[in-house]
């Protein structure tokens, strides 16, 4: 039987089930739950500029394939930027929007891109899955096609299937190898003596101003921890005066679907939540996502995004922590920086070549900028 190919309109037209078993071990924003989060909240709609295109294929009527794709009016929430591409097509007179994007939203955290079943010729599928994505392209006349924080190997193949390779950085953390970590002391053992101290006084400034702690699952948390989630995160967006992408029915959404893949750190003030963050964990990685405070407190930023996650970390025996993208103060911290990695098909031959020369030099500064961070490690040789 051929491959068959479609494109649905929501993850609702999915069942959970079928496309779970699609869904990485170590991957908690690619599961069903997550992405119907985005799209009941209508953190994900046409008003949104961000309207779901799922390319799937299947295979005597069972799913076996899917590309988490969507059909974007601008490049806001993606964190590879393009927005230098989208001007100079401006300037060149070529529509830029729509494109179409294979990613999750606003989620700057590495996984499949091309979703594949067990026990299928998976090149046969991400072949025709790739098709599917190319004719839904031609179809809808978008000048691209964007794969963003796709894995090393899905980049290599886009690559031999016509699409530009991209690199870029972000810093995370990583449990030693052979021999991890057994305690948070015994991680900071592995710091050059002055970055050991300077993490060492940052904790204690932190313990100095009263504050109490706590590191929980949504599960755990109560209605005032929740209510206190979601108001941080619109004051932080608010004070960087950034966009409000997620609506505030996508947390009572997760709690009811999703609270079990969600960790929470928070700080209380006299029993009242002052500070936290917002967290997702499945398998052995965690990912950090959002921040919010209602007071300022000295360092208190690192505490609860950096040291009590790599503390939650070390003691599951978990393999990385993705700490989101962005930020050379991670680096002291212990998150090293990474290549993440995206294709990008230009439908447009003038707009492609100017792309393709602009990647190439982006590159070569990718990699000198690594080597300078890697000289800056806050670990002993």
């Amino acid at each position: 039987m051929p491959i068959e190919i479609d494109v649905l309109g929501s993850i609702s037209d999915i069942p959970a089930k079928d496309w779970d078993d699609l869904a990485p071990d170590d991957n908690p924003f690619l599961e069903h739950a997550f992405l119907a989060a985005l799209e009941e909240s209508e953190s994900v709609s046409p008003d949104a500029g961000c309207v779901p295109k799922f390319v799937i294929a299947r295979e005597h009527g069972r799913l076996i394939g899917a590309v988490p794709l969507y059909l974007k009016s601008h490049s806001y929430g993606e964190y590879i930027f393009d927005w230098a591409w989208a001007e100079g097509a401006q300037r060149a007179g070529i529509r830029y929007y729509p494109k179409l994007v294979a990613a999750v939203p606003f989620t700057p955290a590495t996984g499949h891109r091309l979703l594949i079943a067990n026990a299928v010729d998976r090149m046969a599928v991400r072949e025709a899955l790739l098709r599917g994505v190319r004719a839904l392209a031609d179809r809808l006349s978008v000048s691209s096609v964007h794969f963003l924080f796709c894995t090393e190997d899905e980049k290599r193949f886009l690559e031999g299937q016509g699409y530009a390779p991209r690199l870029s950085l972000q810093f995370l953390w990583e449990n030693r190898q052979g021999s991890p970590y057994a305690s948070f002391d015994e991680y900071l053992d592995a710091f050059k003596s002055r970055h050991r101290k300077q993490v060492r006084k940052e904790r204690q400034a932190v313990a100095a101003h009263g504050l109490t702690f706590r590191t929980a699952v949504g599960t755990d948390l109560d209605d005032e921890a929740w209510e206190a989630l979601k108001r941080f995160y619109s004051v932080n967006v608010l004070r960087h005066r950034g966009i409000e992408y997620l609506q505030p029915a996508f947390f009572d959404i997760l709690r009811r679907t999703f609270g079990h893949r969600l960790v929470a750190t928070l700080a209380y003030r006299e029993g009242q939540p002052v500070a936290g963050t917002i967290n997702f964990e499945k398998g052995k990685h965690l990912y950090g996502r959002y921040w919010g405070c209602l007071e300022q407190f000295e360092l208190l930023h690192f505490e609860l995004c950096y040291y009590r996650l790599i503390e939650r970390a070390i003691e599951r025996g978990y393999t990385r922590f993705e700490a989101g993208a962005q930020g050379e103060h991670k680096l002291k911290r212990g998150l090293l920086p990474a290549y993440t990695h995206s294709a990008h098909y230009i439908r447009h031959p003038k707009l492609s070549e100017a792309v393709d020369e602009f990647l190439r030099r982006e590159t070569e500064a990718i990699k000198e900028q690594q080597a300078l961070y890697n000289d800056q490690s806050p670990f002993r040789e």
